[in-house]
Formats: C-alpha cells, sequence, structure tokens
C-alpha cells in the first residue's frame, strides 16, 4: 500500500505538486478552503475531504502545508477544526509557504512546544511551470535526519533538493538569496535590452548574444516567460520576497545596495505598471 501524504492548500503551485505526488504513487489526501477544485482535483486521483482534522487522521506520517503566509499556517494548525484537532502523534508538518526566516522559525518553536507533531520547512523556487514540470528546487530546512527520511516526497514534485541546517527558517533565507539575485538580474536584462532597442538592435540577436556569451543567465534564457510576468502574478511575489530580503539586511546590518535598487526600480525597469496600494 502505498503512503498517504496530507496536502493543504492546493492552489497554483499546491495543485500541481499534489498532483505530482499521486503520479510518483502516493496517495494524497487534499484539503483546500475553497471547494470550487474539489472535483477537478477528485479527477487527478486527489481524495479530497472536507476538514483539515481528517487530513491530520488519515496521513501516514507527513503534510504539506501550501497556504499562504504565516497567519494562514497558524489557522490550518491551531486554529478551531484545524490539524491539532485530530490530536495527531509521530507526524510532521511541511511548510513549503514562503514566510520571512523569523517567523518560519517562530512558527517551528510554537508547533514543536505546543503539539505532539514535528516541523521542517521546504521552500520552493520554480514557478508554477516547475510545479507543472515536476522541477521544483527544494530548499530545505529542519531535522536531518527527518527531511532525508521525506527526500522521496521531494522527488516527486522537484529535480533538486538542498539541506541548510537546522533552523527552520534558514530555507528562507536561501530562498529570499536565490529571489534577490534574480530580481537584480532581471533589471539588469531588461536594462541592457532598453539600451539595445534606444540603438535599435533587434532583440532577438541581443537575448542569442547573451546566451552564448559572458551575459548569459537563467533570466536571459527564459525571458520570453519573464517579460509576460505582471504585477497580478509572478512580479508581485517576487517584490514582496526584494522588500523582505531589503529588510533582514536592515535588521542585521547586511549592506545590499543592487537588492534595494532592484526592489524599488522592478517595475519600471520591466515596462510594467505597479500593483495599486491598499
Amino acid at each position: 500500500m502505498s503512503k498517504k501524504i496530507g496536502f493543504v492548500g492546493l492552489g497554483t503551485m499546491g495543485f500541481p505538486m499534489a498532483v505530482n505526488l499521486k503520479k510518483a504513487g502516493f496517495e494524497v489526501i487534499g484539503y483546500d478552503a475553497f471547494k470550487g477544485l474539489y472535483e477537478k482535483a477528485k479527477a487527478e486521483g486527489i481524495t479530497m475531504v472536507e476538514t483539515l482534522k481528517e487530513v491530520a487522521e488519515q496521513a501516514d506520517e507527513a503534510i504539506i502545508s501550501m497556504v499562504r503566509d504565516y497567519a494562514q499556517n497558524v489557522d490550518i494548525t491551531f486554529g478551531e477544526n484545524g490539524l491539532l484537532s485530530a490530536e495527531p502523534k509521530n507526524k510532521t508538518l511541511i511548510v513549503m509557504s514562503t514566510l520571512d526566516p523569523q517567523t518560519m522559525n517562530e512558527l517551528g518553536k510554537k508547533v514543536e512546544a505546543e503539539s505532539n507533531l514535528s516541523l521542517i520547512s521546504a521552500a520552493v523556487s520554480g514557478g508554477a511551470s516547475g510545479a507543472q514540470a515536476g522541477t521544483l528546487s527544494i530548499m530545505t530546512a529542519g531535522s536531518e535526519t527527518i527531511v532525508k527520511s521525506f527526500q522521496p516526497y521531494f522527488d516527486a514534485i522537484g529535480s533538486h533538493t538542498f539541506y541548510y541546517g537546522e533552523d527552520p527558517g534558514n530555507s528562507q533565507v536561501a530562498k529570499l538569496v536565490n529571489n534577490m539575485i534574480l530580481g537584480v538580474n532581471m533589471n539588469a536584462v531588461a536594462e541592457g535590452l532598453k539600451l539595445g532597442k534606444h540603438y535599435n538592435l533587434p532583440e532577438e540577436e541581443i537575448l542569442n548574444l547573451l546566451k552564448v556569451s559572458t551575459g548569459d543567465s537563467w533570466v536571459v534564457r527564459n525571458w520570453k516567460d519573464v517579460s509576460e510576468w505582471t504585477a497580478e502574478t509572478a512580479l508581485s511575489v517576487l517584490l514582496k520576497d526584494l522588500i523582505a530580503t531589503y529588510n533582514q539586511g536592515i535588521k542585521h546590518n547586511v549592506s545590499m545596495p543592487f537588492n534595494a535598487l532592484s526592489s524599488t526600480q522592478l517595475f519600471d525597469s520591466m515596462g510594467k505598471e505597479k500593483p495599486e496600494s491598499k
């Protein structure tokens, strides 16, 4: 019999991740606040349940959380009728949400102090396309023994898994580092192409040059997709991470001027409208 893994949060990223776990031979016990996707999930062979308690009861050893933020993680875990209402023991919460490092560490301490669950962090990079293709990069932190024991789960949803130590927040630091470099590089590529355009150089030929020269990068090789990112999708998420990185630098007195500039110029460089402030 295949192992049963719980999965909470079947959104843009979570849904294809859950599907890939199912394809790898695991039985996925799914839950999402939006019941409109239940039929779609069931069609993919995912066992959808009506309560978080059922997720915790039916999962054999692990429950993946792919919800939005700290508040939602606290709610699904500690809230009325949350995961802890099942009084689970000897199981692990795998938080794949993106939180800031301190908040992730606080969540880990809260979970382990107030329940019989363990917690590891497993931030992901690769976007919706990587989630669909099962090629995500997975940045893990927490108990090394637990992380290693769950490698089959990570192999089902990603191509590369990295380990960053015992503190759960370390995986979030790794993700911020990755996304900071992504943001800086996006600004550089956009500005380079802008200069080329001023001189009427064909953009495609500039990109072809970069791909075989020292200006090469993931952004260059995926510029067709990156240039289509909007404020409503990936750009807003990236901006959030750039600002979080900036705040970490201020807090710990780590100078990162390129990140600071990238976080203020991202939308201008990409030629996109900034999201309305709320």
